[in-house]
């Protein structure tokens, strides 16, 4: 195992290194939906009068992260009219399209999103938009609409305490997307996955996602993602107490694992309110399943079949705390865990081994952290990001403070960290200011 999971992981270096090259970031988690970026020369100080490119004013807020590609950014957010827009952005910060998808934007939590928090993606030739409310539609990066449609019309009601928040994964033409969401009652179930033609949104497949969650659990606002190492390509869906392993021609059930909310430990009981919104992350060789609350984290192995629940050779450690919102990052052979509290827990990856836990900026942490150029940046919901040296020393390279609220994980693109605040765009690019 040691012996195969070492050649597993020198693996992914020498991917990320061939094929982390492009200075695009498509989507929410960068080129790989891994939260990496390949790029070197990447600020790691800024401030309102350093290293600040420039700024630009937004309708509103929102937790959606901007998307690169080329010399265009988009992002999508509210404004007071309730207006869910999408909006395309020169990389010299001028704004060059805003189209309205969808009205209706409804406040979760008061301060921690809304309507426009699933994040747009983009090929370079179209960007696609999904909102909490269900519109999801497809424009060209000029700006022409291509189509658009209502999520729930087609798969009904959407029932989900604080709003459907999911990412829709685009890969070789194909949107992907998991609405797991339901009435709360084991007896009835309303979560899918669906894939998409990403040229016409017909529909190519849709499968039930079944679970025995109960009350809150059966809604989830973390975002599907996808395993790839080569030889194993899958969708991963994830919430109602399960990770699910999907295949994608036809979307059924390569794998599942459960015991994410446990019902027989008298320790930790079955948690009626353990809805997911952190996401997996995965290397080659290892699948990383954060969960919620006080619960734990799993890593798994790929290429099981059927339920792994209790299957000891499909899971390689499990850790005693999860990130309750911000999905975990891999990096070569660590794993690096940002609690929404702040602190900061190294594992390895190969043992799950803790190297070291500390504690960074005491606020709640929100954004996933992003990697770039040997350095970590975790962003505070107040807008503090705090860089921290990767490997197995514990350093804090810089706090940056812009003096505004944040709950969008950066974005990196062409040397520039793209920040989203509640009021801005911000492009923070070495030499400026």
């Amino acid at each position: 195992m040691t012996k195969w999971f070492s050649l597993v992981l020198f693996a992914a270096a020498v991917c990320s290194s061939e094929n982390g090259r492009a200075d695009n970031w498509p989507n929410w988690r960068g080129p790989h939906g891994n939260g990496i970026s390949s790029e070197k020369n990447v600020p790691a100080e800024w401030g309102p009068d350093k290293n600040v490119a420039w700024k630009v004013a937004l309708p509103g807020p929102a937790g959606a992260s901007p998307v690169v590609w080329g010399d265009q950014v988009f992002l999508t957010s509210v404004n007071e009219a309730g207006e869910l827009l999408l909006m395309a952005f020169d990389t010299k910060g001028k704004e060059q399209w805003k189209q309205v998808v969808a009205t209706g934007n409804k406040t979760a939590r008061g301060d921690e999103g809304n309507s426009a928090s699933p994040s747009p993606v983009t090929d370079g030739k179209h960007v696609w938009s999904f909102m909490g409310e269900g519109t999801m539609a497809c424009y060209t990066v000029e700006g022409k609409e291509v189509w658009k449609f209502n999520l729930q019309d087609r798969y009904g009601n959407f029932s989900i305490q604080f709003g459907m928040s999911s990412t829709p994964v685009l890969d070789n033409g194909v949107l992907y997307i998991q609405l797991i969401h339901g009435e709360g009652n084991p007896k009835t179930r309303e979560a899918i996955v669906v894939a998409l033609d990403a040229a016409t949104s017909k529909e190519i497949w849709k499968v039930d996602r079944p679970s025995d969650a109960e009350a809150e659990n059966e809604h989830s606002y973390a975002s599907a993602t996808m395993y790839d190492d080569g030889k194993i390509k899958m969708l991963l869906s994830h919430g109602a107490d399960f990770i699910v392993a999907h295949d994608l021609k036809d979307g059924h059930e390569i794998w599942r694992c459960g015991g994410l909310n446990r019902r027989d430990d008298t320790v930790l009981p079955y948690d009626p309110t353990l809805r997911f919104v952190a996401s997996p992350v995965s290397a080659p060789g290892i699948i990383v399943v954060p969960t919620a609350k006080q619960h734990p984290v799993l890593a798994l192995r790929p290429d099981g079949k059927g339920d792994i629940t209790s299957d000891a050779e499909q899971h390689l450690w499990t850790w005693k705390r999860t990130p309750d919102v911000p999905t975990p990052v891999i990096v070569d052979d660590l794993v690096y865990l940002c609690m929404e509290n702040g602190n900061l827990t190294v594992l390895e990856a190969m043992t799950g081994k803790e190297v070291y836990s500390q504690a960074t900026h005491r606020q709640r942490h929100r954004a996933s952290p992003v990697y770039a150029d040997g350095k970590l940046y975790l962003t505070a919901r107040d807008g503090r990001v705090t860089v921290v040296q990767a490997g197995r020393e514990f350093k804090v390279l810089s706090v940056n403070e812009l003096g505004e609220d944040q709950s969008a994980s950066p974005a990196i693109s062409n040397g520039t960290i793209y920040l989203r605040t509640f009021q801005h765009l911000w492009a923070i690019r070495a030499g400026n200011g």
